[in-house]
């Protein structure tokens, strides 16, 4: 939902990468559910490993909760946004973090690439 958020609010002002430290099979069908209510589809998205090379071409990485699974180096913006995690909730839940991560991208945007 983060990286939706981003493509969707951020244009072409930012250059967005999806992954995870341990991604699941598929996306989840509720976050579908819940962006398409705000008209973003995000059904032929795939669950990716982030690599290395993923995080060393990054500016700034968003975590959900990672913790040593992560990856760091110097110079980059780690931010790790402590969230419900929407995985087997219903859609009342996932709608909730969906709005938070909204207001989290809106805050970061304005920060790493104001308009």
């Amino acid at each position: 939902m983060a990286a939706a958020w981003l493509r969707e609010l951020g244009h072409d002002r930012v250059q967005v990468f999806s992954a995870g430290s341990a991604p699941g099979n598929a996306v989840n069908p509720m976050a579908v559910a819940a962006m398409a209510e705000v008209n973003i589809d995000i059904s032929d998205q795939e669950p990716k490993l982030w690599t290395d090379d993923t995080v060393r071409a990054a500016d700034v990485v968003v975590s959900m909760g990672c913790g040593d699974a992560c990856p760091v180096y110097p110079g980059k913006r780690y931010e790790d946004w402590e969230l419900t995690d929407p995985a087997g909730q219903g859609i009342e839940l996932v709608r909730s973090v969906r709005d938070e991560i909204h207001g989290r991208v809106v805050q970061l945007l304005s920060e790493i690439a104001p308009r």
